[in-house]
Protein backbone atom coordinates (compact mmCIF):
# COMPACT_ATOMS: atom_id res chain seq x y z
CA UNK A 1 0.00 0.00 0.00
CA UNK A 2 1.20 3.54 -0.75
CA UNK A 3 2.37 5.65 2.17
CA UNK A 4 -0.31 8.09 1.12
CA UNK A 5 -2.92 5.75 2.52
CA UNK A 6 -5.99 4.26 0.92
CA UNK A 7 -8.48 6.13 -1.22
CA UNK A 8 -10.95 5.79 1.64
CA UNK A 9 -9.03 8.26 3.81
CA UNK A 10 -5.78 9.48 2.21
CA UNK A 11 -2.79 10.65 4.23
CA UNK A 12 0.31 12.52 3.08
CA UNK A 13 3.89 11.28 2.83
CA UNK A 14 4.35 11.92 6.56
CA UNK A 15 1.21 9.86 7.29
CA UNK A 16 -0.66 12.95 8.48
CA UNK A 17 -4.16 13.96 7.42
CA UNK A 18 -3.85 14.73 3.73
CA UNK A 19 -5.16 18.30 3.61
CA UNK A 20 -4.81 19.71 7.13
CA UNK A 21 -1.36 18.11 7.63
CA UNK A 22 -2.07 17.12 11.23
CA UNK A 23 -1.86 13.89 13.19
CA UNK A 24 -3.11 12.65 16.55
CA UNK A 25 -1.87 14.93 19.30
CA UNK A 26 -1.59 18.00 17.07
CA UNK A 27 -5.11 19.28 17.76
CA UNK A 28 -7.01 19.60 21.02
CA UNK A 29 -10.47 18.09 21.42
CA UNK A 30 -11.98 21.59 21.24
CA UNK A 31 -11.40 23.20 17.85
CA UNK A 32 -12.14 26.75 16.71
CA UNK A 33 -12.61 26.97 12.94
CA UNK A 34 -12.24 30.36 11.26
CA UNK A 35 -12.46 30.56 7.50
CA UNK A 36 -9.59 33.03 7.09
CA UNK A 37 -6.12 31.62 7.89
CA UNK A 38 -5.11 35.07 9.16
CA UNK A 39 -7.77 34.76 11.88
CA UNK A 40 -5.89 31.86 13.52
CA UNK A 41 -3.20 34.07 15.15
CA UNK A 42 -5.91 36.60 16.06
CA UNK A 43 -7.68 33.83 17.98
CA UNK A 44 -4.47 32.49 19.51
CA UNK A 45 -3.31 35.86 20.85
CA UNK A 46 -5.90 35.44 23.63
CA UNK A 47 -4.47 32.10 24.76
CA UNK A 48 -2.14 31.51 27.70
CA UNK A 49 0.26 29.64 25.42
CA UNK A 50 0.37 28.72 21.75
CA UNK A 51 2.39 26.71 19.25
CA UNK A 52 2.08 26.70 15.49
CA UNK A 53 1.13 23.28 14.14
CA UNK A 54 0.89 23.52 10.37
CA UNK A 55 0.18 25.79 7.43
CA UNK A 56 -0.81 23.82 4.34
CA UNK A 57 -3.00 25.23 1.57
CA UNK A 58 -5.79 27.17 3.31
CA UNK A 59 -5.52 25.05 6.45
CA UNK A 60 -3.52 26.91 9.09
CA UNK A 61 -3.49 25.44 12.59
CA UNK A 62 -2.29 26.27 16.08
CA UNK A 63 -2.72 24.61 19.47
CA UNK A 64 -2.50 26.11 22.93
CA UNK A 65 -4.23 26.72 26.24
CA UNK A 66 -7.01 29.19 27.04
CA UNK A 67 -7.67 29.78 30.74
CA UNK A 68 -6.30 26.33 31.51
CA UNK A 69 -8.21 24.51 28.75
CA UNK A 70 -6.42 22.89 25.77
CA UNK A 71 -7.74 24.40 22.54
CA UNK A 72 -6.83 24.53 18.87
CA UNK A 73 -7.68 26.68 15.87
CA UNK A 74 -7.73 25.46 12.28
CA UNK A 75 -8.77 27.60 9.33
CA UNK A 76 -11.13 26.06 6.82
CA UNK A 77 -10.72 28.43 3.90
CA UNK A 78 -13.80 29.48 1.96
CA UNK A 79 -16.78 27.28 1.25
CA UNK A 80 -18.62 24.14 2.28
CA UNK A 81 -16.31 21.64 0.58
CA UNK A 82 -13.37 22.95 2.62
CA UNK A 83 -15.40 22.71 5.83
CA UNK A 84 -16.19 19.11 4.97
CA UNK A 85 -12.46 18.40 4.77
CA UNK A 86 -11.89 20.00 8.18
CA UNK A 87 -14.62 17.98 9.89
CA UNK A 88 -13.60 14.68 8.31
CA UNK A 89 -9.88 15.03 8.93
CA UNK A 90 -9.94 16.76 12.34
CA UNK A 91 -12.46 14.30 13.77
CA UNK A 92 -10.27 11.43 12.54
CA UNK A 93 -7.53 12.59 14.92
CA UNK A 94 -9.61 13.22 18.00
CA UNK A 95 -11.52 16.51 17.74
CA UNK A 96 -15.03 16.21 19.20
CA UNK A 97 -16.19 19.84 19.43
CA UNK A 98 -16.12 22.37 16.58
CA UNK A 99 -16.94 26.07 16.78
CA UNK A 100 -16.98 28.06 13.57
CA UNK A 101 -15.63 31.61 14.05
CA UNK A 102 -16.65 33.35 10.86
CA UNK A 103 -17.94 36.40 9.07
CA UNK A 104 -21.29 36.87 7.40
CA UNK A 105 -23.78 39.21 5.79
CA UNK A 106 -27.01 40.06 7.59
CA UNK A 107 -30.29 39.89 5.67
CA UNK A 108 -32.50 41.45 8.33
CA UNK A 109 -32.56 45.24 8.74
CA UNK A 110 -32.23 45.22 12.53
CA UNK A 111 -28.84 43.47 12.48
CA UNK A 112 -25.97 45.96 12.34
CA UNK A 113 -22.44 45.60 11.04
CA UNK A 114 -20.32 44.58 13.99
CA UNK A 115 -23.09 42.52 15.56
CA UNK A 116 -22.74 38.76 16.09
CA UNK A 117 -24.94 35.95 14.85
CA UNK A 118 -24.97 32.74 16.87
CA UNK A 119 -26.50 30.07 14.65
CA UNK A 120 -29.12 27.74 16.09
CA UNK A 121 -29.56 26.00 12.74
CA UNK A 122 -28.77 26.54 9.07
CA UNK A 123 -30.57 26.36 5.74
CA UNK A 124 -28.71 23.82 3.63
CA UNK A 125 -27.96 25.67 0.40
CA UNK A 126 -24.37 24.45 0.58
CA UNK A 127 -24.89 21.30 -1.56
CA UNK A 128 -21.77 19.67 -0.08
CA UNK A 129 -23.83 18.25 2.77
CA UNK A 130 -26.11 16.59 0.19
CA UNK A 131 -23.22 14.23 -0.52
CA UNK A 132 -23.69 12.84 3.01
CA UNK A 133 -27.45 12.80 3.59
CA UNK A 134 -30.72 13.78 1.91
CA UNK A 135 -31.49 17.52 1.91
CA UNK A 136 -34.43 17.08 4.30
CA UNK A 137 -32.02 16.17 7.13
CA UNK A 138 -31.71 19.23 9.39
CA UNK A 139 -28.53 21.21 10.00
CA UNK A 140 -28.72 22.11 13.69
CA UNK A 141 -26.24 23.31 16.28
CA UNK A 142 -25.45 21.08 19.21
CA UNK A 143 -27.49 22.44 22.10
CA UNK A 144 -24.53 22.49 24.47
CA UNK A 145 -22.34 24.51 22.12
CA UNK A 146 -25.22 26.85 21.31
CA UNK A 147 -25.86 27.53 24.99
CA UNK A 148 -22.14 27.95 25.68
CA UNK A 149 -21.85 30.60 22.96
CA UNK A 150 -24.82 32.50 24.38
CA UNK A 151 -23.42 32.16 27.90
CA UNK A 152 -20.05 33.43 26.68
CA UNK A 153 -21.57 36.49 25.01
CA UNK A 154 -23.45 37.31 28.20
CA UNK A 155 -20.41 36.71 30.41
CA UNK A 156 -18.42 39.11 28.26
CA UNK A 157 -21.14 41.74 28.50
CA UNK A 158 -21.92 41.74 24.80
CA UNK A 159 -25.43 42.80 23.94
CA UNK A 160 -24.92 42.90 20.19
CA UNK A 161 -25.66 39.25 19.40
CA UNK A 162 -28.56 37.55 17.64
CA UNK A 163 -29.57 33.89 17.82
CA UNK A 164 -31.38 32.17 14.98
CA UNK A 165 -31.24 30.46 11.61
CA UNK A 166 -28.39 31.04 9.15
CA UNK A 167 -28.40 30.35 5.41
CA UNK A 168 -25.26 28.62 4.14
CA UNK A 169 -24.64 28.97 0.42
CA UNK A 170 -22.20 27.32 -1.95
CA UNK A 171 -21.45 30.58 -3.76
CA UNK A 172 -20.68 34.14 -2.63
CA UNK A 173 -22.12 35.90 -5.67
CA UNK A 174 -25.19 34.41 -7.38
CA UNK A 175 -25.69 32.08 -4.42
CA UNK A 176 -26.26 35.08 -2.17
CA UNK A 177 -28.23 37.06 -4.77
CA UNK A 178 -25.49 39.47 -5.70
CA UNK A 179 -25.94 40.74 -9.27
CA UNK A 180 -24.16 38.64 -11.90
CA UNK A 181 -24.38 38.38 -15.68
CA UNK A 182 -26.49 35.22 -15.49
CA UNK A 183 -28.59 35.80 -12.37
CA UNK A 184 -31.64 33.51 -12.51
CA UNK A 185 -32.51 32.86 -8.86
CA UNK A 186 -33.68 35.15 -6.07
CA UNK A 187 -33.96 33.32 -2.76
CA UNK A 188 -33.25 36.40 -0.66
CA UNK A 189 -36.88 37.59 -0.20
CA UNK A 190 -37.99 34.07 0.73
CA UNK A 191 -35.27 33.71 3.36
CA UNK A 192 -36.00 37.18 4.75
CA UNK A 193 -39.69 36.39 5.12
CA UNK A 194 -38.76 33.16 6.87
CA UNK A 195 -36.76 35.10 9.47
CA UNK A 196 -33.35 33.82 8.41
CA UNK A 197 -30.69 36.10 9.88
CA UNK A 198 -27.64 35.91 7.64
CA UNK A 199 -25.74 34.49 4.70
CA UNK A 200 -22.41 32.66 5.03
CA UNK A 201 -20.71 29.65 3.45
CA UNK A 202 -19.76 26.94 5.94
CA UNK A 203 -22.15 26.45 8.86
CA UNK A 204 -24.72 24.04 7.45
CA UNK A 205 -21.98 21.68 6.29
CA UNK A 206 -20.40 21.76 9.73
CA UNK A 207 -23.71 21.18 11.53
CA UNK A 208 -24.81 18.36 9.25
CA UNK A 209 -21.57 16.40 9.37
CA UNK A 210 -21.15 16.92 13.11
CA UNK A 211 -24.65 15.55 13.74
CA UNK A 212 -24.07 12.58 11.48
CA UNK A 213 -20.73 11.79 13.13
CA UNK A 214 -21.92 12.21 16.72
CA UNK A 215 -19.82 15.34 17.26
CA UNK A 216 -20.67 18.76 18.71
CA UNK A 217 -20.73 21.93 16.64
CA UNK A 218 -21.74 25.57 16.91
CA UNK A 219 -21.07 28.79 15.05
CA UNK A 220 -20.62 32.46 15.83
CA UNK A 221 -20.17 34.93 12.99
CA UNK A 222 -19.33 38.62 12.93
CA UNK A 223 -21.57 40.66 10.68
CA UNK A 224 -19.44 42.40 8.03
CA UNK A 225 -22.34 43.50 5.84
CA UNK A 226 -26.05 44.25 5.89
CA UNK A 227 -27.62 43.34 2.57
CA UNK A 228 -30.82 45.24 3.32
CA UNK A 229 -29.17 48.66 3.46
CA UNK A 230 -26.07 48.00 1.37
CA UNK A 231 -23.61 48.49 4.21
CA UNK A 232 -20.22 46.73 4.17
CA UNK A 233 -17.64 46.98 6.97
CA UNK A 234 -15.01 44.22 6.71
CA UNK A 235 -13.59 43.27 10.09
CA UNK A 236 -16.48 44.67 12.10
CA UNK A 237 -17.21 42.49 15.11
CA UNK A 238 -14.38 40.04 14.41
CA UNK A 239 -12.72 40.56 17.79
CA UNK A 240 -16.03 40.03 19.62
CA UNK A 241 -16.66 36.78 17.73
CA UNK A 242 -13.18 35.56 18.65
CA UNK A 243 -13.64 36.41 22.32
CA UNK A 244 -17.02 34.64 22.45
CA UNK A 245 -15.65 31.50 20.79
CA UNK A 246 -12.64 31.28 23.11
CA UNK A 247 -14.78 31.81 26.19
CA UNK A 248 -17.29 29.21 24.99
CA UNK A 249 -14.52 26.61 24.99
CA UNK A 250 -13.80 27.31 28.65
CA UNK A 251 -17.51 27.10 29.47
CA UNK A 252 -17.96 23.84 27.58
CA UNK A 253 -14.97 22.31 29.32
CA UNK A 254 -16.45 23.23 32.71
CA UNK A 255 -19.82 21.77 31.75
CA UNK A 256 -18.16 18.62 30.44
CA UNK A 257 -16.42 18.20 33.78
CA UNK A 258 -19.75 18.64 35.60
CA UNK A 259 -21.39 16.01 33.40
CA UNK A 260 -18.56 13.58 33.99
CA UNK A 261 -18.63 14.13 37.75
CA UNK A 262 -22.36 13.45 37.86
CA UNK A 263 -22.28 10.58 35.39
CA UNK A 264 -24.51 12.35 32.88
CA UNK A 265 -24.38 12.23 29.10
CA UNK A 266 -26.25 15.46 28.38
CA UNK A 267 -25.96 18.97 29.76
CA UNK A 268 -29.06 20.49 31.37
CA UNK A 269 -29.31 23.73 33.40
CA UNK A 270 -29.82 22.23 36.86
CA UNK A 271 -26.61 20.20 36.49
CA UNK A 272 -24.87 23.44 37.52
CA UNK A 273 -26.70 23.56 40.87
Amino acid sequence: MSNRGSNMHPVNANKKQYHINCEKGDLAEYLLVPGDPDRVPKIAKHWDSVREVSCHREFRSATGVYKGVPVSALSSGIGPACMSIVVNEASAIGVHTFIRVGSSGAIQENIKCGDLVISSAAVRLDYASNCYIMPEYPAVANHEVLLALIEAAEALGLGNYHVGVTATTADFYAGQNRPTKTQTMNVLPTLQKAGVLNFEMETSTLFTLASLYGLRAGAVCAVYANRCIGEFKPGAGEEDAIKVANEAVKILHEWDQRKQAKGKKWFYPSILA
